[in-house]
C-alpha cells in the first residue's frame, strides 16, 4: 500500500474508532479476561505466548511482551492475531491454565459470531455447490467440484485496458510460454505474490468473457464455505454487480447486507469492524453504476444510508471498513473503472492451458476413444483450438462434435468458427423439436417458427447491444426488443442453450448470452437475415475498421462466414427457407485484400485474414507460406498484401521467435514497417539500421505492453527516432506488463530531453531495464548525469539499471542519417602502390602510368595498386567516396599481405578485407574470394557511402545520390581487429573521399 493509502486508512481508523467508542468489542472482552487475572496468572499468559504455538498462530517474540501491562498484552494479541483469532489464542491459553470460569465465559462470546459464519456458509454452499455448465438453471445440476478443472490464473501486471478484441488477447495468450508466468492458485490471490511484502487488501482479476472469472468466484466461495481454505476468513459476502444493478434506494452498508442476507439480521454494524470480512464483486464489466471516485463523497459509517455508488467507491477507497478484503472480477475492457492506486494485486484469469483442454474434453465423456477424435479434430484448426481457452467453447465444441462424430449424423466437420457455431444451434433446435415431434406434429411446427422467430429477435438486441457494449440484459431490455422469454422458452430450447435466464446468487432475474461470442454470432445473423443492401458487406468491413477497440472484429468474420454458399445450405438447416440478397463473395474478397494493403492497424490487419479463412481464401497466406518454406524469401518480390501475410503467418505461428531480425526483411519501398508488430511474439528484436522513425515507435509500445510478450531485448540502434520517439518508449517502459530489460538506442539523435523520459520510466518500481545503450546520441553532461546517478543505484531504489553506455556522444551525433557517424579519413603514403599518385591533401588517390618516387616501406603495397587510410577503425563510422573508371572499396585489417599480387594482397580476395567493387555497369561484394553481384546498376551516381559497425559486425555500402542513400549491400562478420579503409585502383581509374 503506497504512503497516501496508509494515510488515508489511518484517518479513517481513528473515525472508526470514535464509532465504536460506545460499544462493546471483542477487544474489550479480551482485556476484561486479563484484568481478572493475578499478577502471577499474568506473567504465565506472557510465558505462553511467547513459548508456545497453538495451530496456526504463531508465537509472539519476548521481549515485545516482556514489559507489558494488561492493556498492551491485549492491544499485542489483537494486532498480532486480529480480534477473533486473539480471543481463540486467549481460550487455549485458559483452559491450559485451568481457568474453567473465565474460560466459558469468554467462549460465549465467540460462539455468537461462530453461528453467524456457519449460517452465511450453509447458505452461500448451497448456491455456489452446483454449476449448470453453458445452459440456464432449468436442466440438470452438476457438482462443480466433479466438473471443475484448475484454470490457469497468472499475475495480470496492471489494471490497464487492452484495446484488442478478447479473442485476439486469447490468441495472444496461448502463444505465452507458462513458467514465464508468476501463476496464482485460486485460493491464494490474496497472498502478497513472490517478492512482495504489503499486506493484500483488494485484487483485481481480469479475463476474458466465459473464461471462468465467476466458476472461479464459486469455487473459493465453496472451498471456504467446506472448511478447506481460507478460514482465516470469518465472512464473505459476495455482492454480483448484475444483483447490485437492480438496487435502486439508497441503504447503509449494513443494511445492504441485510437486504441480500435476510438471515443475517442478527449481524450488527459491530461485528463488521470485529471479524475478517471478505467482499466480493463479480461482474465489474457489468456495472450500470458510475462509479464516480472522483466526485463522489467520502463516507465513513455503515450505519447512515447513502446511494449504492456512494457506498462502493467509499469500500473500495477503504473509507468504509479498510480492514476488509475486496475482490473484484472484470473482463479487461471495464477495468480502468477503478483507480489503479485502489487495487494493490491484479491477477488475470487465462482459461485452460493445452493440457487443460484436453484434460476436460476427457472429462466430459467416458468414451476415450471418442475424446481422442474430439481432441485431434479441435487440434486440427487452429481458431478452434485457440478458443478452446474459454470453457463455454469447450462445451459449445463438444457438444457439436459429440453428435457430428456418432454413427447417426456424419455431417461435415466444422472446420471454421461460423460453422461451429451454426452446427451448435441446427443441434439445439432439432432437439428440441423431436422432443415435440413425438407429442404433436402441430406443435413441433409452431415450435421450429416460434424458434425462428425468436433467432431474429434475439440477433437485433445482440447486435444493438454490441454496438453499445452490453453484455447483460434486465427485462425491460427484452420488452424494448419484443421478447417474450417465458412463451418463447416453452417452444424453443435455443432460449435455455443460447440465451440464458439467471437468478444471480439473491434470485434476482437478469439475462444473457450464453458467451459474448454468440452475441456477435446472432448479431452477424441478424444482420446478414435483415439487410438485403448489396454493399452489406464491404459497408461492415468499413465499419468495422473504423473501430478503435476492435470490438466488431469478430461479428464481422461471422457476417462473412454465415455470406458464404456453404453457410446457405447449415442456414436453411437452421432456419427453414430464407431471403437474402446474393453476395459477390469473389468481390468482398477482393476488397479485403485490397485493404489489407492500405496503412491498417497491425490488429485490424490480421483480423482481415481471419475474415478471409471464414470466407474459405487463405491464397495470401499459402503464398507467403511457400516463400518461407523454400528458403529463397526475398522481400523485394512480395506484394504489399503478400507483406501483410507475412505479418500474420509469423504473429499467428505456434513458436515464439528467438531473434527476430527485420533487416532480414528490408524493403526498399520501407514497407518492411509492417512486419513491427512481430516484436510482440520474439525474445529478441533486432531493428537497427532499419530506416525506422517516432511513428513507427507507437507500433512498439503496443508490443511491449503486451501481457503475453516474450519480448526481453530490443535494438533500435540507428534510427531516426529523436526524442518524440523514446517519449513514446520510455511510456512503454514504466509499464507493469513490460518486461523489456535490455534497450539499445545508439545512434537515435537522443539528447537530454529523451535522457529524462527514460529517466521517469527507469524510476519507475515496474521498471525491468538493466541495460540501457546511447552510445552515438547527443545526451548533454545533465542527460548524462541523471542516467549515471541511476545507474549506479543512486538515483532511485526502484531503479534496476546495470549497465549504460554513453560512448562517443557529442553535439554532431545529432545529423541525420548516417552523417551522425561521418569520420575525416586521410590516405596514407606509406602504404600505397607506386602506380598510385596522392592529392588533395592526401584525400584522391589516381591510378597513373608512371611510378611515383615513394621511398621504400614495409607497409607499402609492391605489386598490387592499392593504398589504405591512415586511421583505424572500430565503433560505428560512415564515409563516403567518389569514383571513376573501376575500383574497389572496402576495409581490411593491417595484417593483409603486402608482398606480390595474389589474392592474399587484394582487397576481398582474403579472409582478411571485405570490399565493394565499382564500375560503371554493376555492382558486386566480395570477401574471402568469394564474390556476389549486386542487382542494382549504379544509374549515373559515381558516389559511394560505407556503413562500419564494428560492434556489430556489420559493414554496408550505399549507392549516394541527390535522392538519398541507396542500400546495396550489407556484409556481416565477426570483427577482431581494428579496421583500414582500403581502395584498389584500375588503371585510368580514380577515387576521392
Amino acid at each position: 500500500m503506497c504512503g497516501s493509502d496508509h494515510v488515508r486508512v489511518c484517518e479513517s481508523h481513528g473515525l472508526i474508532s470514535d464509532i465504536l467508542q460506545t460499544q462493546t468489542s471483542l477487544a474489550d472482552h479480551l482485556l476484561r479476561s486479563l484484568e481478572e487475572l493475578t499478577e502471577e496468572e499474568l506473567t504465565k499468559i506472557k510465558y505462553n505466548l511467547t513459548y508456545l504455538a497453538y495451530e496456526k498462530y504463531q508465537r509472539i517474540p519476548r521481549g515485545q511482551v516482556e514489559k507489558l501491562d494488561r492493556s498492551g498484552i491485549a492491544d499485542m494479541m489483537i494486532r498480532s492475531y486480529g480480534e477473533v483469532d486473539g480471543l481463540n489464542v486467549m481460550l487455549h491459553i485458559l483452559k491450559k491454565m485451568n481457568q474453567n470460569n473465565l474460560f466459558q465465559r469468554l467462549s460465549k462470546d465467540l460462539q455468537k459470531g461462530e453461528l453467524m459464519s456457519s449460517t452465511i456458509k450453509c447458505t452461500l454452499k448451497q448456491k455456489c455447490e452446483c454449476e449448470f455448465e453453458g445452459k440456464a438453471k432449468g436442466g440438470q445440476p452438476t457438482l462443480l467440484k466433479e466438473i471443475y478443472t484448475e484454470l490457469y490464473i497468472t499475475e495480470g501486471g496492471t489494471g490497464g485496458v487492452n484495446g484488442e478484441h478478447e479473442v485476439r488477447q486469447i490468441e495472444a495468450a496461448s502463444k505465452k510460454r507458462r513458467t514465464e508466468d508468476t501463476t496464482v492458485k485460486c485460493n491464494d490471490i490474496f497472498k502478497p505474490l513472490c517478492g512482495r511484502e504489503t499486506p493484500i487488501r483488494t485484487v483485481l482479476t481480469k479475463g476474458v468473457a466465459g473464461i471462468g472469472k465467476t466458476v472461479s468466484v464459486q469455487k473459493f466461495i465453496l472451498d471456504w464455505a467446506e472448511g478447506k481454505a481460507n478460514q482465516d476468513v470469518h465472512f464473505i459476502f459476495a455482492l454480483p454487480f448484475r444483483d447490485l444493478n437492480l438496487i435502486k434506494d439508497d441503504y447503509g452498508l449494513i443494511d445492504l447486507l441485510h437486504h441480500f442476507l435476510p438471515e443475517l439480521k442478527s449481524f450488527k454494524s459491530t461485528e463488521l469492524y470485529r471479524y475478517k470480512v471478505l467482499f466480493i464483486f463479480d461482474g465489474l464489466d457489468e456495472c450500470r453504476l458510475p462509479l464516480d471516485f472522483q466526485n463522489n463523497e467520502n463516507w465513513f459509517d455503515v450505519t447512515k444510508k447513502t446511494s449504492l455508488d456512494v457506498l462502493l467507491t467509499n469500500l473500495i477507497k477503504g473509507n468504509l471498513l479498510p480492514s476488509a478484503l475486496l475482490w473484484i472480477t472484470s473482463r479487461p475492457a471495464a477495468t480502468n473503472r477503478i483507480p489503479p492506486e485502489w487495487i494493490h494485486q491484479v491477477t488475470e484469469i487465462r482459461g485452460f492451458s493445452d493440457a487443460q483442454k484436453e484434460e476436460y474434453f476427457r472429462k466430459r465423456f467416458s468414451d476415450q476413444r471418442l475424446a481422442s477424435r474430439i481432441i485431434t479434430h479441435v487440434k486440427s484448426s487452429r481458431s478452434l483450438f485457440i478458443m478452446c481457452h474459454i470453457p463455454v467453447f469447450c462445451w459449445i465444441s463438444a457438444t457439436v462434435l459429440k453428435r457430428l462424430f456418432s454413427e447417426n449424423d456424419r455431417g461435415e466437420i466444422p472446420r471454421t468458427l461460423t460453422e461451429m457455431y451454426t452446427h451448435f444451434l441446427i443441434f439445439q433446435r432439432r432437439f428440441n423439436s423431436e422432443k415435440y415431434m413425438k407429442e404433436d406434429k402441430t406443435k413441433a411446427n409452431k415450435c421450429f417458427e416460434s424458434g425462428k422467430e425468436l433467432l431474429l429477435k434475439l440477433g437485433k438486441l445482440a447486435f444493438h447491444n454490441l454496438k453499445k457494449g452490453n453484455l447483460i440484459f434486465y427485462e425491460q431490455d427484452l420488452t424494448e426488443n419484443d421478447i417474450d422469454v417465458t412463451e418463447a422458452s416453452v417452444y424453443s430450447g435455443v432460449c435455455t442453450e443460447v440465451f440464458k435466464e439467471i437468478y444471480g446468487l439473491y434470485q434476482e432475474k437478469v439475462y444473457c448470452f450464453v458467451h459474448l461470442s454468440i452475441q456477435e454470432y446472432l448479431a452477424a445473423l441478424y444482420v446478414f437475415l435483415s439487410n438485403l443492401s448489396a454493399d452489406l458487406l464491404k459497408t461492415a468491413v468499413d465499419q468495422a475498421l473504423e473501430s478503435k477497440n476492435g470490438h466488431l472484429d469478430l461479428y464481422l468474420c461471422f457476417l462473412m462466414g454465415v455470406s458464404t454458399d456453404s453457410s446457405k445450405t447449415l442456414l436453411e438447416r437452421l432456419l427453414g427457407e430464407i431471403r437474402t440478397h446474393s453476395h459477390n463473395i469473389k468481390e468482398t474478397t477482393q476488397y479485403i485484400k485490397e485493404k489489407i494493403q492500405e496503412n491498417l492497424s497491425p490488429e485490424r490487419t490480421i483480423n482481415l485474414f481471419h475474415c478471409l479463412n471464414e470466407l474459405g481464401d487463405n491464397s495470401l497466406v499459402e503464398e507467403v507460406q511457400r516463400y518461407l518454406n523454400s528458403g529463397r524469401l526475398s522481400p523485394e518480390d512480395l506484394s504489399p498484401a503478400q507483406y501483410s501475410a507475412l505479418v500474420f503467418v509469423l504473429l499467428m505461428s505456434d513458436e515464439e521467435l528467438d531473434v527476430f531480425d527485420l533487416k532480414k526483411f528490408f524493403r526498399s519501398d520501407e514497407d518492411h514497417w509492417r512486419l513491427l508488430p512481430v516484436v510482440r511474439n520474439s525474445k529478441t528484436a533486432l531493428l537497427n539500421s532499419c530506416d525506422l522513425t517516432d511513428e513507427n515507435c507507437e507500433v512498439l509500445t503496443s508490443g511491449l505492453r503486451s501481457i503475453s510478450s516474450p519480448l526481453r531485448e530490443m535494438d533500435l540502434s540507428d534510427n531516426n527516432l529523436k526524442d518524440s520517439g523514446v517519449t513514446l518508449l520510455s511510456a512503454a517502459l514504466g509499464d507493469l506488463q513490460c518486461k523489456l530489460g535490455i534497450l539499445r538506442l545508439a545512434g537515435c539523435r537522443v539528447t537530454e530531453e529523451g535522457c529524462s523520459s527514460l529517466a521517469s520510466a527507469l524510476r519507475s518500481n515496474s521498471s525491468h531495464l538493466r541495460e540501457l545503450d546511447l552510445s552515438y546520441n547527443h545526451p548533454g553532461d545533465s542527460g548524462v548525469k541523471l542516467l549515471s546517478l541511476l545507474s549506479a543505484g543512486m538515483g532511485d531504489l526502484h531503479c534496476k539499471l546495470q549497465i549504460l553506455s554513453v560512448d562517443h556522444c557529442g553535439e554532431c551525433r545529432t545529423r541525420p542519417g548516417l552523417q551522425k557517424y561521418s569520420c575525416q579519413l586521410t590516405l596514407d603514403p606509406n602504404t600505397a602502390n607506386r602506380e598510385l599518385s596522392l592529392s588533395g591533401g592526401n584525400r584522391k588517390v589516381t591510378h597513373v602510368w608512371e611510378e611515383q618516387p615513394y621511398p621504400d616501406h614495409p607497409e607499402r603495397f609492391e605489386c598490387c595498386p592499392q593504398v589504405l587510410c591512415r586511421e583505424s577503425l572500430t565503433g560505428r563510422c560512415y564515409w563516403e567516396a567518389e569514383w571513376s573508371g573501376v575500383a574497389w572499396i572496402g576495409v581490411t585489417y593491417k595484417g593483409i599481405w603486402r608482398k606480390g599480387d595474389g589474392a592474399d594482397c587484394r582487397l576481398g580476395y582474403n579472409d582478411k578485407s571485405w570490399s565493394l567493387y565499382c564500375d560503371p555497369d554493376s555492382y558486386s561484394v566480395c570477401h574471402n574470394n568469394k564474390q556476389t553481384l549486386i542487382p542494382i546498376e549504379p544509374s549515373g551516381s559515381h558516389r559511394v557511402g560505407v556503413y562500419l559497425d564494428w560492434g556489430a559486425g556489420a559493414l554496408s555500402f550505399y549507392r549516394v545520390s541527390s535522392d538519398g542513400l541507396t542500400p546495396l549491400y550489407r556484409l556481416i562478420s565477426s570483427f577482431t581487429e581494428p579496421l583500414y579503409p582500403g581502395f584498389l585502383v584500375f588503371p585510368d581509374s580514380s577515387v576521392s573521399l
